[in-house]
């Protein structure tokens, strides 16, 4: 995402914490930090995308974080997938301080990342979108506003209750198909042209019949955002049994040390319970 944004002129100041993996950009003329506080003192906006929330705290608000610069960006963007209370919080401390923030989660996975053809989900103020959109667009195809601060995060809820129940499908699916003695792949290429296609089906379902399961988006960083929807759910009085049932799952992949592995790699677990069905 971020050599998207340089290829299309930008320059870039950048901070990870494994330095290793800023190389790439670093061998292309982007300059590093040694802390967000850095990047954000050079920077007229601020991109952010980090693993859980905690790291989101501490990015932005903690002793080296963002809004703790002298000098502050115009726009903070934060595109991890967090809470919409957090991001509620960034976007007060930003204010307080005159800067801007959008929470602009994305989806689309590593294809989407690589080829920019991300759905990126916008909450903020309208104006602070308009100045960083044709950044936004950059990195993503589809790039909505979805309403105030926090808004993008509560569109990555909607977006995870999908692929929660959507994947569970997948899994099943593939799973009966092999054990009917069906083609797998000629039934994926039926299936996925009817009322039943979807882009986990196109896009995961054929790593699982390769027998591919790594991680275009890590099961424990996945399982982190349906625990995030749960709590949403809960709190908006909502019942979700298939995200609860979609949870629990995961959750015993992650156990099964399948945490580093893509979300397909769930597909392993009903694997391992067929495999223990009497015959």
């Amino acid at each position: 995402m971020a050599g998207h944004l340089m290829d299309a002129g930008n320059a870039l100041t950048i901070h990870s914490r494994t330095k290793s993996r800023a190389d790439a950009l670093i061998a292309r003329g982007a300059l590093w930090a040694s802390t967000p506080a850095e990047v954000a003192a050079q920077c007229e906006v601020l991109f952010s995308m980090v693993s859980m929330p905690s790291d989101v705290e501490s990015v932005h608000l903690g002793p080296n974080g963002t809004l703790s610069a002298q000098t502050l960006p115009s726009v903070i963007v934060d595109m991890t997938s967090s809470r919409p209370s957090l991001a509620r919080q960034i976007y007060d401390a930003g204010a307080e301080r005159g800067v801007a923030s959008l929470d602009a989660p994305v989806t689309g996975g590593d294809i989407g990342a690589r080829n920019a053809t991300l759905s990126i989900l916008v909450g903020g103020d309208p104006a602070a979108f308009d100045r960083v959109r044709s950044l936004l667009n950059l990195m993503g195809k589809t790039v909505i506003l979805q309403g105030a601060a926090g808004s993008g995060q509560q569109a990555k809820v909607v977006n995870q209750i999908l692929i929660a129940a959507t994947m569970m499908g997948v899994c099943e699916a593939l799973s009966y198909a092999k054990s009917s003695g069906l083609d797998p792949q000629r039934v994926l290429e039926s299936v996925s042209a009817g009322a039943a296609g979807s882009w986990s089906l196109a896009n995961l379902a054929p790593r699982i019949l390769r027998g591919d399961f790594e991680p275009g988006f890590f099961i424990d960083h996945f399982l982190k955002d349906l625990a995030i929807a749960i709590e949403e759910c809960r709190s908006a009085g909502i019942e979700t049994p298939a995200l609860a049932l979609a949870h629990s799952l995961y959750r015993k992949a992650s156990a099964a040390s399948l945490g580093q592995r893509g979300t397909q790699a769930l597909y392993l677990l009903y694997e391992q319970a067929q495999a223990t069905l009497p015959r």
